[in-house]
């Protein structure tokens, strides 16, 4: 088979078009590269929602753990310790066996006058049940780094916006959440990559994979199976995440340098990747 008719037949299986029937015998490298590089878009599926879902979420904790409140401050760093204090692996499992244990009609909700029942057992499918746990890890993770740029914002420019007459929403919106921003991105980029590195954890989680439309990893443990050999499907699975790595970089990169337009040249944090081959 040719690599055309491979990324033809399979190269959007992992999302339920193409061939059903996975090769067997004879596998080839194109069919590799292309059955894994499909099973990378659930990666991405998994990493792009829940970083644009934390990301506003993780926010919220981190203005609430530093909230006068002491009720918001406990709830908010409770959750924030709970999911920084445990490994993201066994949450996966938590979840799924939490999830499977709920009742199969939903949970019913009686408001006196009409009973509201929630369907819950699509959370036990990996599209939302993990994307549920991969969110809230990585917005206990995101929220203790900006609750640490938060901390870290000048009060002078805090004083100078009270002494300006600034209101409290102007002073978040024009001083604290930018700054915030500023101070924490390069430890925010490091964490996007970390959760989309873990993302690879979804196959070993309890959450099944549906007509063996799993993500990468799950095709290079076929292919290790089949042919016996771990040493071609495994760094072909490194070679996606390291094109995925300098991608979240470039585009972080842009982003990092947009927040600091307002630096001189000469100090703005410069985002560079760089083959350390001397030193």
């Amino acid at each position: 088979m040719s690599c055309l008719a491979s990324l033809s037949d399979y190269g959007l299986r992992a999302v339920g078009v193409g061939e059903r029937l996975l090769p067997k015998a004879d596998i080839s490298l194109c069919e590799q590269f292309v059955l894994i590089g499909s099973g990378l878009i659930w990666n991405i599926y998994f990493g792009v929602l829940a970083v644009a879902l934390g990301f506003g979420f993780s926010i919220l904790l981190a203005l609430g753990r530093a909230s006068q409140q002491g009720l918001v401050r406990r709830l908010c760093g409770g959750f924030i310790f709970l999911f920084r204090g445990s490994p993201l692996f066994i949450q996966f499992f938590f979840a799924y066996e939490a999830f499977v244990l709920l009742p199969k009609i939903g949970v019913e909700l009686d408001f006196g006058l009409f009973v509201l029942s929630a369907e819950t057992r699509w959370l036990t499918k990996a599209w939302a049940g993990a994307l549920l746990v991969l969110f809230c890890n990585t917005s206990a993770y995101t929220a203790e780094i900006f609750y640490g740029a938060l901390k870290a914002v000048p009060s002078g420019d805090m004083e100078a916006a009270r002494a300006y007459g600034m209101t409290g929403w102007q002073r978040f919106r024009h001083i604290i959440f930018p700054s915030m921003l500023r101070l924490a991105w390069p430890a925010y980029t490091n964490e996007v990559i970390f959760l989309f590195h873990a993302t690879t954890l979804v196959f070993f989680s309890g959450f099944p994979a549906w007509r063996q439309s799993g993500d990468a990893l799950y095709y290079a443990s076929y292919f290790a199976d089949k042919t016996f050999n771990p040493f071609i499907p495994y760094p072909i699975v490194a070679f996606y995440f390291i094109l995925l790595t300098l991608l979240i970089i470039g585009l972080f990169g842009l982003a990092g340098r947009w927040l600091n337009r307002h630096l001189p040249q000469a100090v703005r944090p410069r985002y560079r990747f760089r083959l350390n081959l001397l030193r």
